[in-house]
């Protein structure tokens, strides 16, 4: 009695990951808005047929997609790399779940509302070398969103859903993850600057 108490008492102090009974699940109740809205909106926007509402979509998601990876790449990156693999594991843990339905959404919103303001604009054109450049940064980062970001947070979910999950290995994969988040930053600001290039009727440059 004494031994499992000790055990359970163990488990909940600082740095020890949690172990739960049961599974976390994959869709909570906190993942709907982080999904709905965004998308909610974007379909909203489509349906009115807005160019300002649309924008608003497009700029406010955009936004936060950048954010989001600046803040993760440049404080919680190297926050996690300093941080012991149990503490690292119980961090990576509790955001997780959140994080895998809110970028692929931002990212997804972002990317399909700035496609139809362009369309909307008369400025989607392939021969324009700000559509271009535009073109070739969306692709680098859906690749590494679709491609290794999201990859790594599924792998994240369903270690954590096996009766012994492997947590330095959870551990290093939201490190890495953290570390993407801050490359893709660079290539978002990247992208930013054509977009605002774009805007202010500079199709080339």
């Amino acid at each position: 009695m004494a031994t499992a108490t000790g055990s359970a008492l163990a488990r909940d102090l600082p740095g020890h990951p949690i172990a739960s009974e049961r599974p976390p699940p994959i869709l909570t109740w906190r993942a709907y808005p982080l999904v709905l809205v965004p998308v909610g909106a974007l379909v909203l926007a489509l349906l009115l047929n807005q160019f300002v509402l649309l924008d608003y979509v497009h700029v406010m998601s955009g936004a936060l997609w950048t954010g989001i990876d600046i803040f993760m790449g440049l404080v919680i990156g190297p926050i996690l790399g300093r941080m012991t693999g149990p503490a690292r594991a119980d961090f990576v843990q509790r955001l997780v779940p959140t994080m895998l339905f809110l970028m692929p959404t931002l990212a997804s919103v972002t990317i399909t509302a700035g496609i139809y303001l362009a369309l909307m604009a008369g400025i989607f054109n392939l021969n324009y070398l700000a559509i271009q450049l535009a073109g070739v940064f969306v692709l680098i980062l859906a690749g590494q969103g679709f491609g290794i970001f999201l990859p790594n947070e599924l792998r994240i979910v369903l270690e954590l859903r096996k009766e012994h999950p492997d947590f330095p290995k959870i551990g290093r994969l939201g490190l890495l993850n953290a570390r993407l988040a801050g490359v893709q930053a660079v290539f978002q600001v990247a992208l930013i600057f054509v977009m605002a290039n774009l805007a202010a009727g500079l199709v080339n440059l």
